[in-house]
């Protein structure tokens, strides 16, 4: 079984909304994807029967937009509440699509940097634990996991690693709980990208792929072959997805700073990356193609 290739729709829309949704996701399926990475970014942006209508036998994914104001850790109660709510929304459209994973960095807005010494940052992952927890447990419920995302020192400074990631979700990762990896981020706090994906192990749920420059993965200076056969160490056996933006996205616009084309066209750098990951990367565990 080959790894099926996504990607994600902020590589040309933002907000995605029921309007906008049919003309791409006909797109993306016409382009060879087989897998599509679908944010919400408003509770209400995204109804289930609309994705399921567009999907055109697309695997989804749902992703989440910490935009600010969302936070679980070292905020308000009523903040807190606001985006377990949220969260949850996305959790319903996952578990109501057939999605099998709902990801992103859920602790704190995208672009949120504080500085912690080594007691803070443990108070600050218990504060996270707590108010994961009745997440974890309904997603669980729902057939749904959650895969946390270390983000690069630049967009927050609470999980940048894999291990810190491990640390941070201890008991809650297998109950509903998991690892999204990112090689944009792996690339930046790594030593080793390939040396953190298989410390994830068992709890890596979710890949998103991209060049180091943020745009299409392949021709780059990330180690590729170490990462694909780090993926097939670890029987990973999920959807390698494309993670890029337009730079109008309306959520994450400067933390994701991309200010300047990445490509020709938004629909070159799918392709591009596309024909580069069905070459390259969309093996079965053990490496065979």
């Amino acid at each position: 079984m080959q790894r099926l290739i996504g990607v994600n729709t902020w590589v040309w829309e933002s907000p995605l909304t029921d309007s906008n949704l049919p003309p791409l996701l006909g797109k993306i399926a016409d382009m060879g994807f087989d897998a599509v990475e679908l944010p919400l970014e408003n509770v209400g942006d995204l109804s289930a029967g609309a994705v399921r209508d567009a999907l055109a036998g697309l695997r989804p994914f749902i992703i989440g937009a910490m935009a600010p104001g969302r936070e679980l850790v070292l905020a308000d109660d009523a903040v807190i509440a606001r985006t377990q709510r949220y969260l949850r929304a996305c959790i319903q459209l996952a578990h109501d699509v057939g999605a099998p994973a709902v990801c992103g960095p859920f602790y704190a807005h995208t672009g949120r940097l504080w500085r912690m010494d080594a007691a803070e940052r443990a108070d600050a992952y218990a504060q996270l634990r707590r108010n994961l927890a009745p997440l974890a447990a309904e997603a669980e419920a729902a057939g749904v996991v959650l895969g946390i995302e270390p983000l690069n020192r630049y967009e927050t400074s609470l999980i940048n690693t894999t291990a810190q990631a491990l640390d941070a979700l201890g008991p809650l990762l297998g109950h509903g709980v998991g690892l999204a990896l990112d090689t944009y981020h792996l690339h930046i706090e790594e030593r080793s990208s390939a040396d953190a994906v298989r410390a994830a192990g068992e709890h890596l749920v979710h890949v998103q792929v991209c060049g180091n420059d943020r745009g299409a993965p392949g021709g780059d200076q990330t180690d590729w072959t170490g990462i694909f056969d780090a993926l097939d160490a670890v029987g990973y056996t999920g959807a390698l997805t494309i993670e890029s933006f337009t730079a109008l996205n309306a959520s994450i616009a400067t933390a994701a700073s991309i200010w300047r084309p990445l490509a020709e066209t938004q629909d070159q750098l799918a392709e591009h990356g596309l024909a580069f990951l069905r070459s390259a990367g969309a093996r079965s565990p053990g490496g065979q193609p």
